[in-house]
């Protein structure tokens, strides 16, 4: 008869379940063994396969905590966490995972080629797939034209690059990403989204760290917020952020004249705090704009002065 830790220690069976944590928690502690800070308190999480997941807090919320307990890279204090099925501590579980921590560590005398090429081999990678594999990994990040040059000449944002493109070496099936976007540019910024939602169309599970709210917005399926190493918020994002008792209505080529006809038809129903203008963008899509607009135009402003009032009130 199985013993009782034996018994905890199966969670149960689900294939579309990657991840999945039990009471799991990591309190630090001083040097005589007291303790010192509870950087994840008890955290219950179901991750599935195929889907972007968002750790979301500020500085020293637990994120990069639970990065660690996932990866066997620290133990719990108490609880359990299972990837594919295996329990955290099993490094084997590895093989199938590519992790970018938020400091990468990588060898500054070695160019990009040559730094695919190593980490291909600490998978014991043959030499064709991983000369193939880093091709198109640098092609995928934007370093074709800098893969010759050693990694001690590369900016922030460029290093950041090449970590992702380590992280992806061995095709994996679980991508842990910790701030992937630190160091980027907007355009570099948007870049590596883009990257996330591909990596979840050829069928990867993502998990994606960040304290930045609009990396996580524009790509995660779900999200968990925590504060002070507990979770607050779980949920899928579209839910999340849909404002209740709100409706909202949009229209083109509604010309100003129909605003007051069309004002009055919703005073009849009861409506209050009625605002019809015009929809507003986000700085990065405006920016985006007008960077790919000057490019496709040089020498011309990529968009006209407004003449007209933002809204018809």
């Amino acid at each position: 008869m199985p013993s009782a830790a034996s018994t905890s220690s199966n969670r149960p069976s689900d294939a579309d379940v990657v991840v999945e944590t039990r009471n799991l928690s990591k309190i630090y502690r001083d040097f005589w063994g007291r303790d010192k800070k509870a950087a994840l308190k008890p955290l219950d999480l179901e991750i599935r396969r195929g889907e972007i997941f968002g750790l979301l807090g500020p500085n020293g919320s637990g994120k990069t905590t639970t990065m660690k307990l996932l990866l066997g890279l620290i133990f719990p204090t108490s609880g359990e966490a299972f990837v594919f099925g295996k329990p955290a501590t099993d490094v084997s579980k590895n093989e199938r995972i590519g992790y970018l921590p938020e400091e990468s560590y990588l060898y500054k005398f070695l160019d990009a080629e040559e730094t695919l090429d190593f980490y291909g081999r600490l998978f014991g990678m043959p030499p064709e797939e991983r000369a193939r594999r880093s091709a198109a990994l640098i092609e995928m990040v934007g370093l074709t034209r800098d893969r010759k040059r050693q990694l001690r000449e590369y900016s922030k944002g460029m290093t950041r690059r090449i970590g992702v493109a380590q992280a992806l070496i061995n095709d994996p099936e679980l991508v842990l990403l910790d701030e992937p976007t630190s160091g980027l540019d907007p355009i570099g910024t948007r870049e590596m989204k883009d990257l996330i939602i591909d990596l979840k169309a050829r069928g990867k599970t993502v998990i994606l760290c960040s304290h930045l709210l609009a990396d996580v917005e524009d790509v995660c399926d779900r999200i968990a917020v925590l504060h002070q190493g507990e979770l607050k918020e779980l949920g899928r994002v579209d839910e999340l952020l849909r404002v209740t008792g709100i409706t909202q209505i949009r229209a083109g080529g509604l010309p100003p004249a129909a605003y007051e006809e069309v004002r009055a038809v919703l005073a009849r129903h009861g409506a209050s705090d009625v605002e019809i203008g015009n929809p507003t963008t986000t700085l990065e899509d405006l920016f985006l704009e007008v960077v790919r607009d000057t490019e496709a135009r040089p020498g011309r402003r990529a968009r006209a002065a407004a003449t007209t009032p933002a809204d018809g009130k």
